[in-house]
């Protein structure tokens, strides 16, 4: 699965850690892919960036995992060489597939791809390696242009490389019940995507944001905070739609 969205702060590493970690908890064995050179998701599970087997090099062989403190959750961490990976990809002819040439750990329920704020070549790798998408939206008008932008994109990949991809779900971020914009996008967005968008909304919340500078997810740094509580039904409203897929 890949977490993506081009526009920033829409809430993409959070729900990428604690997505993962929510479905660890839950028995599932997940790997977490720290593919955004900033590497916010590999701090978010407390792990070094840079360490020395990253997903920089999973763009060229297959790297060795890296456990978590959180049972059932391995981590590729970032590195700061991604930032230059489309420059030493520029010549190469199967630059669009080299992650779907590397991703290859069975053993593993679910893999989770945090992507970068933008649609370069590492966002193309990553929508040509995933089967589905999860796409967190911040509950504003601007993430109604972003978002049309995005469709565009992976319309593009499923014609012309990915056929398989599918959308799992839009998750509406930063949500605030009292506030008419939040609902007034909420509506905008169900109107046009219907089943596509999650029942479950994931709340402002200051632990959320708090818990990356301890090193831990917010499902497990504050679990009965609003948030953590959100990422813990997003879960199983996703497990329960896979049941049904199935």
């Amino acid at each position: 699965m890949a977490v993506v969205n081009q526009k920033g702060g829409v809430g993409k590493t959070t729900t990428a850690v604690n997505l993962s970690t929510a479905l660890a908890q839950k028995g599932k064995k997940v790997l977490l892919i720290d593919l955004d050179p900033q590497g916010n998701a590999t701090t978010g599970v407390g792990l070094e960036k840079n360490s020395v087997s990253n997903s920089y090099d999973l763009f060229f062989e297959k790297v060795q995992e890296s456990k978590t403190f959180v049972e059932n959750l391995h981590c590729i961490p970032s590195s700061k060489d991604l930032a230059g990976i489309a420059i030493e990809l520029a010549s190469d002819p199967v630059k669009n597939y080299k992650l779907k040439q590397s991703i290859n750990y069975p053993e593993y329920d679910y893999i989770i791809m945090d992507s970068p704020p933008t649609l370069g070549l590492i966002s193309l790798n990553i929508l040509n390696a995933c089967n589905g998408i999860i796409i967190p939206m911040q509950c504003e008008f601007y993430s109604l242009e972003g978002i049309a932008q995005l469709m565009e994109t992976i319309s593009s990949v499923r014609e012309n490389w990915n056929k398989d991809i599918k959308i799992d779900g839009i998750l509406m971020t930063m949500f605030d019940r009292r506030n008419m914009l939040s609902k007034d996008v909420l509506n905008e967005v169900t109107m046009f995507f219907k089943d596509l968008v999650f029942e479950t909304k994931i709340p402002r919340n200051v632990k959320l944001a708090e818990a990356p500078s301890f090193g831990k997810p917010g499902v497990i740094y504050s679990p009965l905070s609003p948030g953590a509580k959100a990422y813990d039904d997003l879960a199983e409203e996703f497990l329960s739609k896979e049941k049904l897929n199935q």
